[in-house]
């Protein structure tokens, strides 16, 4: 072998070694077999082995889910059930909604805030009519979020709460689209009709009992996400899978849908140094907890909604190059005035779509700015938000 050859084959088993040692050192979900044997192209993603795509191209994926329907698995994220009769009070310790006034089995979305004002996370917790708080929480901040509630919990604890935690190991699998319901439909006794946008049911799946059903998602379609014992998501996504109107699809079409739908990814466009003022998130904010200004941050957040910000999350809209994480933003007169935190090119609208932090001044709707791509200033609009109408089920 000649001493080239020989570089070149000692980088390349580096490589190897590498990679294998990475792969080895990232968790992965229930899905993790089934998702290779079915062509997942697997990456790191918050620690974890996901599917970026399939065989299918991202694009194809991202219009099939427009289209029809998909899979997506979710199994990453931190769910939690939160027992106890002060389980409500304790909740509401740590983020901004106003739990108390939920309905059985309706759910919100609301964020962790830190006393600063800023975003810790965001989540989705529902009010179940089974003694429990159902939590969903973002895979990258799980050993955050479970720190953060174990903290608060031995401070209620020692104050006397009747409170405890419980952190699933469940697979969570997201089926969205406009045909889920008719899809889904066939593998349930219960009506579906009649569970509403952000509410929730215990169900019988496909013949897969103990599956919590929850009306939401992540990609501005009708959809639900299916909380499912670990031993059985395979069965289930297979069953699934058997109509023709479901394909399996990955996290690249899971971003531009979100992208699409105006929907926040969390260490993107929202994050511990933002506010829910400025990052247009005060409707999470429940009426009652603005009076009482009894969660993290209030002393901060509760001025800003009278007093505004010097900045705000808006969405833009452009033509030519995509526009892409940290491209700085432009007055017309060639002023630095804010950053983007996602782009792409719209897989719906044929143009580059993206969310961005500008100073207030530029934040109506219609306000032509600039980006800075490749260092040439290309013409944007400051656009409302969703970029495509979404399409949740209200009844």
């Amino acid at each position: 072998m000649s001493r080239r050859s020989f570089i070149f084959s000692r980088a390349h088993c580096y490589r190897i070694t590498s990679f294998i040692s990475l792969t080895a050192s990232l968790k992965k979900t229930p899905l993790f077999d089934f998702h290779r044997e079915n062509g997942g192209k697997m990456v790191e993603f918050a620690g974890w082995s996901m599917p970026v795509q399939y065989k299918d191209s991202h694009i194809a994926s991202h219009l099939h889910t427009r289209e029809h329907c998909s899979i997506f698995d979710v199994s990453h994220m931190l769910q939690t059930k939160v027992h106890g009769k002060d389980r409500v009070r304790f909740m509401e310790s740590l983020v901004v909604t106003d739990i108390a006034e939920l309905s059985d089995n309706q759910g919100t979305l609301s964020l962790f805030t830190n006393k600063e004002g800023g975003i810790i996370d965001d989540l989705i917790v529902t009010k179940t009519d089974h003694g429990y708080l159902y939590v969903v929480s973002n895979a990258g901040c799980a050993e955050k979020d479970s720190a953060h509630m174990k903290a608060r919990l031995a401070e209620s604890k020692a104050a006397g709460f009747d409170v405890d935690l419980e952190f699933l190991h469940d697979a969570l699998i997201a089926l969205q689209g406009p045909t889920m319901s008719r899809v889904l439909q066939e593998g349930l006794k219960e009506d579906l009709s009649k569970l509403t946008f952000m509410t929730s049911t215990l169900a019988t799946v496909f013949g897969v009992p103990g599956c919590r059903v929850t009306r939401c998602g992540y990609t501005g379609e009708d959809g639900v996400e299916i909380s499912v014992p670990q031993s059985r998501v395979v069965e289930l996504t297979e069953k699934l899978l058997a109509n023709s109107e479901v394909k399996l699809a990955g996290l690249g079409a899971r971003d531009s849908l979100r992208l699409e739908a105006g929907l926040c990814l969390y260490g993107n466009d929202i994050d511990e140094t933002t506010t829910p003022v400025e990052a247009s998130l005060v409707w999470t904010i429940g009426k009652r907890r603005r009076q009482t200004k009894d969660f993290p941050g209030a002393d901060i957040i509760i001025p800003q909604i009278k007093a505004k910000t010097a900045r705000k999350r808006v969405g833009l809209v452009s033509t030519g190059p995509p526009i892409r994480q940290h491209t700085p933003i432009l007055s017309p007169d060639g002023k630095l005035i804010g950053e983007v935190t996602s782009g792409c090119p719209s897989p719906c609208l044929k143009k580059n779509i993206a969310m961005a932090y500008v100073d207030a001044a530029f934040a109506k709707n219609g306000t032509a700015i600039q980006v800075e791509v490749r260092k040439k200033a290309v013409p944007a609009t400051v656009s409302k938000m969703p970029f495509v109408p979404t399409k949740y089920y209200s009844g």
